[in-house]
């Protein structure tokens, strides 16, 4: 385990949140670290040497992982999620984005993990780190219930501490919601 005055690297990825026609929510039951056996939005680390932004690197993720093609154009911006020393490994910024039309991709198995569909109210359920449990997935249904004028999710930025006993967060921004 670092001490204090090790540093922490600070990991910089995507979590891509699709949905199929009937609103269910595809995730990945993980087979590596991190967050071996729990289920989360498929997505991974921007491609640093190529200086990949992330909405390319949620593109590339979702053709990676799921298999098919989504425009950039499809893709919202709702949340900047920060983990500070997440797992006592690393630090990371996420940007989350849900894809805004309907998709489909086949349910299977591959080197990631396992894909699977999920009804929203069976989320709870299931096996999630905690991070997404008690803060990112109540804060994303949230903000889904406050869409903009484009019907999008609100946009928010929220700074998850790890680092201590208990998980702290502070909510940095939450975005406007446009008349409609």
């Amino acid at each position: 385990m670092p001490t204090p005055s090790d540093p922490l690297p600070y990991k910089i990825a995507c979590l891509c949140d699709l949905r199929d026609k009937d609103g269910r929510v595809l995730l990945l039951r993980r087979l590596k670290a991190p967050n071996f056996g729990l289920c989360s939005p498929i997505g991974g680390k921007l491609d640093m040497h190529t200086g990949e932004s992330p909405a390319q690197c949620a593109q590339r993720e979702i053709a990676e992982e799921a298999g098919i093609h989504v425009d950039i154009a499809d893709l919202h911006l709702a949340a900047i999620i920060s983990e500070a020393g997440y797992e006592n490994k690393t630090h990371w910024l996420m940007f989350y984005y849900r894809v805004m039309k309907p998709v489909w991709v086949e349910p299977k198995s591959m080197r990631e993990g396992e894909l699977a569909w999920f009804k929203e109210s069976e989320i709870d359920g299931l096996p999630l780190p905690d991070t997404d449990r008690r803060i990112i997935w109540p804060l994303i249904k949230e903000h889904e219930a406050r869409p903009d004028a484009a019907g999008r999710p609100s946009f928010f930025a929220v700074h998850i501490d790890c680092t201590g006993p208990e998980l702290k967060w502070t909510v940095e921004q939450h975005g406007r919601v446009l008349p409609h």
